[in-house]
């Protein structure tokens, strides 16, 4: 879908904006010349950034590059689940040239602009390095003055040095959309959303479009370099993800509760999108919960 362009709101007197919001829920589909460090301190969904559709959970921390397009939604809350829908975030915005166009030049920074190019494909960073970035993040927070700066560069050097990190999209470039763009992509997606546990026809979502289906096909494959089945499958698969790590419902189950009409097709599906069955995928993640706990 084509992203909408956001305007970072920046103070004349600060080199980069820093924010520790709680909200329902965080937002539109949209992209800016900033880089953007995001911490989610609580809340769980979906979240796109690029071409790449994935389940977020607390704890995340993800480093974006400029004009990366991205998105966070909420998880659905289910009757009597007990669970806050609401999002806590921390999230710093920054422009390349922010500390000066010349201390990026030094030889010395080479790492940095390394760190910016590979920002392009965005970086979700785990384990020490996650735990001291959100540290220094919280510590943003306060800063005043030089220290502002300080805590900055502390985060960078961290980020470019670091390894414990692993990318989310693939790097291609998009087009700035229109106002038109915005309102149909957006529409697209949110009905998707809203929907995706029924049988959506391409004729169904076209009609949405005002579009015939063989335009539609063609214009949703132009805007998001994907066809509109493969997002719809990939938006099941997340939400069959979420519910097999909460481990309250058979497979069985879950297949039906996520739009998917027989076990065979919801695990040839599955399998695609994430290269795993989905008890691989559910063993795989306790193992690697346990790990962290131990």
């Amino acid at each position: 879908m084509k992203p909408h362009f956001h305007k970072v709101p920046v103070r004349s007197s600060n080199s980069f904006s820093i924010r520790h919001d709680n909200q329902s829920n965080p937002g539109i589909w949209h992209y800016h010349p900033e880089l953007e460090l995001h911490y989610v301190i609580r809340g769980e969904g979906l979240r796109f950034i690029g071409d790449n559709i994935s389940n977020f959970t607390a704890g995340e921390l993800i480093l974006l590059g400029e004009n990366l397009p991205h998105k966070w939604t909420a998880g659905e809350k289910k009757p009597g689940d007990g669970k806050d829908d609401a999002f806590e975030v921390i999230v710093i915005h920054f422009r390349p040239d922010c500390l000066g166009r010349d201390l990026l030049m030094l030889p010395e920074s080479i790492l940095i602009r390394k760190l910016f190019e590979k920002a392009g494909k965005g970086m979700l960073f785990g384990g020490e390095s996650r735990t001291r970035l959100a540290n220094l993040m919280y510590s943003a927070l306060k800063a005043e003055g030089l220290d502002r700066l300080i805590v900055l560069l502390s985060m960078l050097k961290l980020m470019a040095e670091s390894a414990g990190y692993e990318h989310i999209a693939s790097a291609h470039a998009f087009s700035p959309s229109n106002e038109s763009d915005i309102l149909r992509l957006n529409k697209i997606h949110e009905y998707t959303l809203a929907n995706y546990r029924k049988e959506i026809s391409l004729e169904e979502i076209a009609a949405l479009s005002h579009l015939s289906v063989t335009s539609f096909c063609r214009y949703f494959k132009l805007m998001t370099r994907k066809t509109y089945l493969d997002f719809l499958t990939e938006i099941r698969i997340s939400h069959a993800c979420r519910l097999l790590i909460e481990d309250k419902l058979a497979t069985g189950v879950i297949c039906y509760e996520c739009g998917f009409h027989n076990l065979s097709n919801f695990f040839r599906h599955f399998k695609k999108v994430t290269g795993l069955t989905p008890l691989k995928y559910k063993q795989q993640y306790l193992f690697s919960k346990s790990a962290q706990l131990a």
